[in-house]
């Protein structure tokens, strides 16, 4: 007899990042599975999938005089109690420790025994190497680690570092990200001209949320240093306003050379479209980017930070140079938009080992995995 279809609620940020994505994307594939999918935020995440056996809770946030800052935590953790409570929730898997793990478990401690989910905590990035070191949060984070059911991480790089920073002695399951693209709603030929490429122009991508740690800077820097001026645009599909970055844009004298979108939901539109993937991150737990630009055959050039050594082979799916290196990363660059051919063989094998380890059959089905294992606990 087939095992019976889990209730599992999903919390996470909802803005442009790797877990929100991750998460939604998560959330869309367990669906097709047959699992009932609960998301649970103050705003439904940025590419939540709609369909059969997919429902958004929303978390009211409200702001009172007594509190100097509002306070999210707390709701949440109401409303995470409510769902798992009225539709019987067996999994409450969240994304970020703070706040999302702490609200679990407070969520959990609310629900009589015998109707309390267990709670799996997937720990992305600067919960871990940024929040982990801060004695207002490491604390609490710890904690939650503790009282979690499962704690997975999306790389080796992670759980080394959580161990590392936070001290962690149980089992850390290191389940990497992955990515199924959707079919693209446009031709190549469609959007390069919507981006005003010309003929002959090669399209670099960039695709971020334009935090501090993706270096910006770094990433104009390195294209300014092409001596090829008129050979290639950058594209950036931005996750937040790329006004902070217009002047230093005019000070390099790439103004024409720059094109930006922001908040876009269908990025397979623009991977289809691109030649190559660019990357400047001085820290990366994993980078979903670069996976996404490999499913469509696409190499990327790239720090070698964090996580993206276990996702880039480099030389064989991509080219990686050691970080803050721009002259060595725009060479690598000018190499990729030099040969072609290098370009066309980086870009399948890149290809090949998405597939392989990264797309939705070689990863959802250990999460499926690891909810049974704990509620069977």
């Amino acid at each position: 007899m087939s095992e019976r279809p889990l209730k599992i609620g999903i919390t996470c940020y909802p803005s442009v990042g790797g877990s929100g994505i991750l998460a939604s994307e998560l959330g869309e594939e367990l669906a097709q599975r047959g699992h009932e999918i609960h998301f649970i935020s103050y705003e439904r995440p940025f590419r939540m999938p709609t369909g059969p056996r997919v429902f958004f809770h929303p978390v009211v946030v409200n702001s009172y005089d007594l509190f100097k800052y509002p306070d999210y935590t707390l709701p949440l953790s109401v409303k995470m109690a409510e769902v798992s409570r009225d539709h019987g929730l067996d999994v409450l898997h969240v994304h970020y420790a703070v706040p999302h793990a702490t609200a679990a478990i407070l969520a959990r401690s609310m629900l009589p025994l015998g109707k309390k989910p267990a709670v799996v905590t997937t720990l992305h990035g600067t919960d871990t190497t940024l929040l982990g070191k801060d004695p207002g949060y490491g604390p609490a984070i710890s904690h939650a680690l503790a009282a979690s059911d499962a704690i997975t991480t999306v790389s080796e790089f992670m759980r080394r570092e959580t161990v590392r920073l936070l001290g962690v002695q149980r089992p850390i399951e290191v389940i990497h990200n992955f990515f199924e693209p959707h079919a693209p709603g446009r031709s190549r030929t469609a959007v390069r001209r919507e981006l005003g490429l010309q003929s002959g122009e090669k399209m670099l991508l960039h695709l971020s949320n334009l935090r501090a740690l993706k270096r910006i800077d770094l990433l104009l820097e390195t294209v300014a240093g092409l001596r090829t001026r008129n050979s290639f645009k950058l594209v950036i599909l931005a996750g937040s306003s790329f006004k902070p970055y217009r002047a230093q844009v005019r000070r390099l004298g790439l103004t024409d050379r720059i094109v930006v979108r922001e908040r876009v939901s269908s990025i397979e539109d623009y991977l289809q479209a691109a030649d190559l993937g660019l990357f400047t991150s001085e820290s990366e737990s994993f980078c979903l980017s670069i996976l996404e630009l490999m499913r469509f055959g696409r190499p990327s050039a790239a720090f070698a930070v964090g996580g993206i050594p276990e996702v880039v082979t480099s030389g064989k799916s991509g080219l990686l140079v050691p970080f803050g290196d721009t002259a060595a990363l725009t060479q690598a660059v000018e190499t990729l938009l030099k040969k072609p051919s290098l370009r066309t063989k980086l870009g399948r094998a890149a290809q090949q080992r998405a597939q392989k380890h990264f797309s939705a059959a070689a990863i959802v089905p250990r999460y499926e995995a690891l909810y049974r294992r704990v509620c069977a606990r």
